[in-house]
Order: structure tokens, then C-alpha cells, then sequence
């Protein structure tokens, strides 16, 4: 499985599992592990005791990677899933689009 469909910053929808059809925003990528960090998708619950650091302890939230497979960046036009191909312009520069031929933008985190 490619990563070059899913770059941080972009909303995508996850098609598989616990969380299917929910929407977010990456926030990280891992390569390496082909594994994606969306926000507010597979949140895990985190016992945390008190410690000097950390004044209060207590259970908190947190995003866990998911895989990349799982996920499919939301068409801008429908706002649905959608397959993304790669068109190559004139000067060589790579732009992704929808298959129904919008330009997929990731917004800056």
C-alpha cells in the first residue's frame, strides 16, 4: 500500500473497522509502518497516575495509528471516499486528484 495518496493535513474518511465512516484530519504519517494518525479516530483511553510533572492524574484520550489501507481521502466536490491518481504537469511538478478530477489540497498543520 502507497502513501503517496495520503499526506498529512489531508481529511479522509476510514472505510474499515471500529470507526467506519468517520471523517478527520491527519495528523501524522509513518512510513515506515504504513500507518496513519487521523484526529478523533481509534482513540484508546490512557491511565495516567499523578506524578511532579503531572499534577493531576487521571483517564485521557488519545489517537492511535491506524492503518493506511483503512483510510481514503474525502473528494472535495462530493465529500465521499475517493481513489486518487497523480497527474504530472508540464514542468514536472505532481498534482493529486479525485477521480472525479478535482484537485485534492491538504490544508497546513
Amino acid at each position: 500500500m502507497s502513501l503517496a495518496r495520503v499526506h498529512k493535513g489531508d481529511n479522509v474518511i476510514v472505510i474499515s473497522g471500529k470507526d467506519k465512516g468517520k471523517t478527520g484530519k491527519v495528523l501524522s504519517i509513518s512510513p515506515e509502518h504504513e500507518k496513519v494518525v487521523v484526529e478523533g479516530i481509534n482513540l484508546q483511553k490512557r491511565h495516567t497516575k499523578a506524578t511532579m510533572r503531572n499534577r493531576e492524574g487521571g483517564i485521557f484520550e488519545r489517537e492511535h495509528p491506524i492503518h493506511v489501507s483503512k483510510v481514503m481521502p474525502v473528494d472535495p466536490e462530493t465529500g465521499k471516499g475517493t481513489r486518487v491518481k497523480v497527474r504530472v504537469d508540464a514542468d514536472g511538478s505532481k498534482v493529486r486528484l479525485a477521480k472525479s478530477g478535482k484537485e485534492i489540497k491538504h490544508e497546513t498543520v
